[in-house]
C-alpha cells in the first residue's frame, strides 16, 4: 500500500473514532454539575487539544507500522489508543470517574512504556508523544480532583 494512503488511513482511523466517542459521549449535564478544581479549563480548550494530539497519535502509529518496528511498540500503540477511547464511556456516558481514573492511570502507563520502548527505536515517536504525556498527566490529575471534590 502506497505510504501516503497508509497514512491517511491512520489519521482517517483516529480522528474518526476521536470525534464519534467526543460526539457520543459528550459532557452533558452531570458533568456540569460536579464540583471541579480550580485548575479545570474552560471546555473550549479541549477540542482544539485533542486535534492535535489525535493528529499526531495518528502520525505515530503510522511510523511504528511503515517503520515495521517492534511488535512491542506497535501493542502499546494499540494498547493506548483503545484505553483512550475507553475512557470518554467509563468517565461521561457510564459517569463512572473512579473507573475512568483506573482507566487513564493505565492509559499514562501505557503511553510512558511507549515512549521508553520508542526512545532508541524511534526517537521522533517518542519525543512526538511527550506531549501527549503532559496532557494525559494533567487529565490524570484532573480526573483524581473530581473523585476527591464529588
Amino acid at each position: 500500500m502506497n505510504k501516503y494512503v497508509s497514512l491517511l488511513l491512520f489519521v482517517l482511523f483516529v480522528m474518526g473514532c476521536g470525534i464519534a466517542i467526543g460526539t457520543l459521549t459528550a459532557p452533558g449535564l452531570w458533568y456540569a454539575a460536579l464540583e471541579k478544581p480550580s485548575f479545570n479549563p474552560p471546555n473550549w480548550i479541549f477540542a482544539p487539544v485533542w486535534t492535535l494530539l489525535y493528529l499526531m497519535i495518528a502520525y505515530v502509529g503510522w511510523r511504528v507500522w511503515h517503520m515495521g518496528l517492534s511488535t512491542g511498540l506497535k501493542r502499546l500503540w494499540g494498547l493506548q489508543m483503545g484505553l483512550n477511547f475507553f475512557w470518554s464511556p467509563v468517565f461521561f456516558a457510564a459517569q463512572m470517574p473512579v473507573l475512568a481514573l483506573l482507566v487513564i492511570g493505565c492509559l499514562l502507563v501505557a503511553l510512558l512504556a511507549f515512549v521508553k520502548e520508542a526512545w532508541h527505536s524511534d526517537r521522533l515517536s517518542a519525543v512526538m508523544f511527550l506531549p501527549y504525556v503532559a496532557w494525559v498527566s494533567f487529565a490524570t490529575a484532573l480526573n483524581a480532583a473530581i473523585v476527591i471534590l464529588n
